[in-house]
């Protein structure tokens, strides 16, 4: 099909501001989340160390009502901050007039990429 010179041309930035949009609720959401469950409840005694023993949180995590949410939520809370953290440094390389083009796009979003597959393959290879 062939453009009409009136007709704009499509954007790929709506994807990298969901991702990035995503990325920060997840910083301002879960990640403190987590923090509060994993390394300050256990110390105020409020949750006991046989709760996060490695056997019972494996088991939930490759559990098959509780897999694909511990799943989404370790994947989310890895994968999610990495584009976050990507789309500020490319957007903030643009405003500083040192990048912004197809190289920093591709440099920033593909080892946002290529860190999320590789904190993807841990998180299976357990």
């Amino acid at each position: 099909m062939k453009r009409h010179a009136s007709q704009p041309r499509r954007s790929d930035e709506p994807i990298w501001w969901a991702l990035f949009s995503a990325g920060g609720v997840c910083f301002a959401v879960v990640i403190p989340g987590a923090i509060l469950a994993l390394a300050l409840l256990p110390v105020l005694d409020v949750i006991t160390a046989d709760n996060l023993s490695y056997a019972r949180i494996s088991g939930l995590m490759y559990n098959a009502l509780w897999g694909l949410a511990g799943l989404a939520f370790v994947g989310g809370a890895l994968c999610l901050p990495l584009f976050h953290a990507a789309h500020r440094i490319h957007h903030g390389l643009h405003d500083l007039k040192l990048g912004g083009g197809l190289v920093s796009k591709l440099l920033c979003y593909g080892l946002a990429a290529l860190g999320s597959a590789a904190a993807l393959w841990c998180l299976f290879a357990v």
